[in-house]
């Protein structure tokens, strides 16, 4: 069982000792693609034409296959689950932004009914972005450990952001700010032993979120455990109205 980290100021990057743990858990995020699928056997399945279609954005130098089991999950528990075909992510400019918004119109017009945003860590920040531009188009923005509250370095990620980008955390080339709520329901989950971004960043005040759910995992378990999937269907379940 996992021991709750000591008491601490959560709006600072995750101690080092955080961070080493979370190398373990990359073994999920590589094997996503080939790990079998499970549906929970409680999952209340239905049509998926009744259900909300779902678009998952994974995080930073990461990919669609990172996201194929939550996704192939999603499919089997009677969910149109689709993936961001952004390819790599290495950052939020203008251009994969505007990707995003034409996968968003593509889900859209396919199923004529408000999509469901997920998005890991940096991919939720497209996911509230998203949730800002177009209201009409989108029926609930979940992230998962997203930093889109707070400092832009209270992370242990932001140095190998401005490494690969041309342009620093503090200053991204588009004038959206994550932190402002879309006014879709928006449910932020955050974990205390995250090792990668601040809590309190990831959780955001009570005004840049309607929902805020802690969790026992690790950054890298948000994307592939099967406890955060599991609990990803629970919640779908409960907001699909």
């Amino acid at each position: 069982m996992t021991s709750r980290p000591a008491e601490r100021d959560d709006a600072k990057p995750p101690p080092l000792s955080n961070l080493l743990r979370e190398l373990p858990n990359l073994a999920l995020i590589w094997s996503s693609p080939v790990r079998p699928v499970r549906v929970p056997a409680e999952t209340s399945l239905g049509a998926p034409d009744e259900r909300s279609p779902v678009l998952v954005f994974p995080g930073i130098l990461s990919a669609d296959p990172a996201t194929s089991l939550m996704r192939r999950t999603l499919r089997a528990s009677g969910y149109h689950a689709y993936a961001s075909r952004l390819g790599v992510v290495t950052g939020v400019t203008p251009q994969l932004v505007a990707r995003a918004e034409a996968r968003l119109e593509y889900v859209f017009a396919k199923h004529q009914r408000p999509v469901t945003l997920i998005g890991i860590s940096l991919g939720g920040l497209y996911a509230r972005v998203l949730g800002q531009r177009h209201p009409d188009k989108v029926h609930l923005v979940m992230t998962l450990g997203t930093p889109f509250s707070g400092d832009r370095r209270a992370n242990n990620a932001w140095r190998v952001y401005e490494a690969i980008n041309d342009h620093s955390v503090d200053n991204p080339p588009f004038n959206d700010d994550p932190k402002r709520k879309p006014s879709a329901r928006t449910i932020a989950i955050w974990s205390p032993y995250d090792g990668i971004i601040a809590p309190a960043c990831s959780r955001g005040e009570e005004n840049e979120r309607d929902i805020a759910i802690e969790v026992p995992e690790r950054h890298f378990e948000f994307s592939a455990s099967r406890r955060s999937i599991n609990r990803i269907l629970a919640l779908l379940e409960e907001h699909a109205g």
